[in-house]
């Protein structure tokens, strides 16, 4: 499996008719899932280096600056 469909759209969370990510957006306020977003940013780079795929965990943190930037723009 490429990097970037394990960043992007990983098959283990894109398992129904609705991927994982637009639920939980679905499910909070814009503010609430910048702050999922926020911490998920952190959580990646805080172990980037300590589980040997740090492309890939780059790759997520980047995912979710990006959401942030989304939001931002459509604010």
């Amino acid at each position: 499996m490429s990097i970037d469909k394990n960043v992007n759209h990983p098959d283990h969370y894109t398992s129904g008719k609705v991927e994982c990510i637009e639920a939980v957006q679905a499910a909070m306020s814009s503010v609430e899932y910048m702050g999922y977003c926020k911490g998920n940013v952190m959580k990646y780079l805080w172990r980037y280096r300590l589980k040997g795929k740090p492309n890939e965990d780059i790759g997520k943190a980047l995912f979710y600056l990006k959401e942030i930037e989304r939001i931002l723009k459509d604010e």
